[in-house]
């Protein structure tokens, strides 16, 4: 089996074509100033009158304090935009969060805290011995949120992976209290990827570790009630499931999870965190990413937790090793669990994406770059709900007749699952996809037909994509010199289809200084209604949300 899977692997990678001629992305991971008023954009096209709201984005905007840069284009600090669409105009604004790592790296000119790939140098102004001494502290987790805006209760949060969040004003984005998730239930960190039910509540991942080992969270909120205050309000969180990891000295990376109406699945992925790496990297002054390893021979197991008991199956099920950081949807039918997601072959890239790299400027050398990356698709993985002692060995128990995904039980009692390619050859051109979006106010959890994301033709994303789940059937919106951000699907007031709509993206461009615009496509056809153009600089960005007003 092992021999297949790993044909398997090196045919998807040849069957990618290899990029030539892949121009420097040098301006998009380059510092930029903040635009904390209000400026108005140009308008091209015609931006549609009844979309009301803001389209808010998060992602990494400054590299460097003084003499100190950042290694990994995780480390920038955030910086928050926000789109403001009303009445077929839009304004534009931007400030960079005022986190605890930003005021003190702008106070003392250098990097004072660490990030993911950039570990802070013991302050010279301390002697010697507590220098050498800080090297056996625990290093100061980062509030530096830079990944999402998230939602919780009804406030806006911007948020990263470590157990501090940031409370935000979505309207003038101003940085309000930082928020720890420990003091209100026994997590070390959570994703910045939460999911919503239609209830209002909020569930997410987070993990735990001590002496009993390390556990994979499951957490809820409850949904909002009537604000007294202004002010962070987490009170009633609660862990429904803990999920003992497979190694607790080196337990999975996650960075989201999967949710249906009645289900919950973590995967456990072969990336790992070496955790008796970590205090000898402290010591030896590497940063936090460097604990992280990809061990492919490691299967990837899905564990299945009923999202209302918090009780998790004692069925595991297993599939080849790939590593996924983001999901599609989820979906029930017929006692089966449906699961879409993003995969890849090879959990190496997450490293991968150092400044160093990604500014590149040479032709070849940013081309042998690419062409080394592995390229993510999209998967469907299929899970069996009523797996027991009577359930046959060595028969294909997926029954559902759209679906090519397998799921088998073996002589040793394991379940093990084989996924269906969801695209065709198509896709391949593109260089597969990441930044799936859905829409998920109407389809999260339930049986969907179409989903947005971005294609890879470059090192970042190049083109939008619209996938028919059903037939693999593609739209595509790509021009030179373009690079999308994620799209987000904003649904048209009088829907009646899934994909009534609009898609929103900002588009940045290395090729022209200060020439970003806001995109908006109609999402059933996917072509340009409008555009919004703004004369401003924004790096390439991670993720957001559209923030409807009434």
């Amino acid at each position: 089996r092992r021999r297949q899977e790993l044909v398997t692997v090196i045919k998807r990678k040849t069957r990618c074509p290899r990029a030539s001629g892949l121009e420097s992305l040098l301006p998009l991971v380059s510092s930029v100033e903040e635009t904390p008023e209000p400026i108005p954009t140009t308008i091209k096209g015609t931006i549609p009158a009844w979309i009301n709201g803001s389209f808010l984005r998060n992602g990494p905007g400054k590299f460097e304090f003084g003499d100190d840069r950042y290694n990994h284009w995780f480390d920038g600090m955030a910086l928050m935009h926000r789109f403001h669409i009303c009445q077929g105009s839009v304004t534009y604004c931007s400030r960079f969060l005022r986190s605890d790592s930003y005021v003190n790296n702008s106070e003392k000119n250098r990097i004072m805290i660490s990030e993911f790939g950039t570990s802070a140098m013991p302050d010279p102004c301390k002697n010697f011995l507590e220098r050498f001494l800080s090297r056996f502290q625990l290093p100061k987790a980062t509030d530096n949120a830079n990944v999402n805006f998230v939602k919780y209760k009804g406030d806006y949060y911007v948020s990263t992976e470590t157990n501090y969040m940031r409370r935000v004003d979505p309207q003038s984005l101003e940085t309000k209290e930082k928020v720890d998730w420990s003091q209100y239930i026994a997590i070390n960190s959570a994703t910045a990827h939460p999911h919503y039910d239609h209830e209002g509540a909020s569930y997410n991942m987070g993990s735990s570790y001590g002496r009993s080992g390390y556990f994979y969270n499951i957490i809820r909120v409850p949904p909002p009630t009537t604000a007294t205050e202004d002010s962070a309000d987490l009170t009633g969180a609660e862990v429904i499931c803990s999920i003992p990891a497979a190694q607790s000295r080196k337990p999975s990376y996650f960075h989201s999870f999967v949710m249906s109406e009645n289900y919950i699945v973590f995967v456990e992925q072969p990336i790992k965190l070496d955790l008796l790496r970590f205090m000898l990297y402290k010591i030896q002054g590497k940063p936090f990413q460097k604990i992280m390893t990809w061990e492919p021979r490691c299967d990837v197991i899905f564990h299945l937790v009923d999202k209302h008991t918090g009780q998790e199956s004692e069925v595991k099920y297993r599939a080849a090793p790939m590593f996924t950081l983001h999901q599609i949807n989820a979906f029930e039918d017929n006692g089966f669990l449906v699961m879409d997601m993003c995969c890849g072959d090879d959990g190496e890239i997450i490293g991968d994406f150092t400044l160093e790299n990604l500014r590149r400027e040479s032709v070849q050398e940013m081309d042998e770059f690419y062409n080394s990356l592995c390229r993510n698709l999209p998967r469907r993985y299929v899970l069996p709900l009523n797996v027991d002692e009577q359930t046959p060995l060595d028969q294909n128990l997926v029954t559902l007749s759209y679906c090519k995904a397998t799921v088998y039980v073996t002589l040793l009692q394991q379940v093990y699952v084989t996924h269906e390619e969801l695209h065709g050859d198509e896709l391949l051109q593109y260089g597969g996809l990441e930044f799936p979006q859905i829409n998920y106010n109407k389809h999260n959890g339930k049986p969907y037909r179409y989903f947005y994301a971005c294609g890879f033709g470059h090192v970042f994303a190049d083109s939008l994509l619209k996938m028919d789940v059903r037939t693999k059937e593609l739209k595509v919106w790509r021009y030179p010199g373009l690079y999308p951000s994620e799209p987000v699907f904003v649904a048209s007031p009088k829907a009646a289809e899934e994909d009534d709509g609009v898609v929103l993206s900002v588009i940045i461009t290395p090729r022209k200084e200060k020439s970003t615009f806001l995109l908006v496509l109609d999402a059933k056809t996917f072509t340009e209604l409008g555009r919004a153009e703004v004369p401003v600089n924004i790096p390439c960005g991670t993720h957001g949300v559209f923030n409807e007003m009434g």
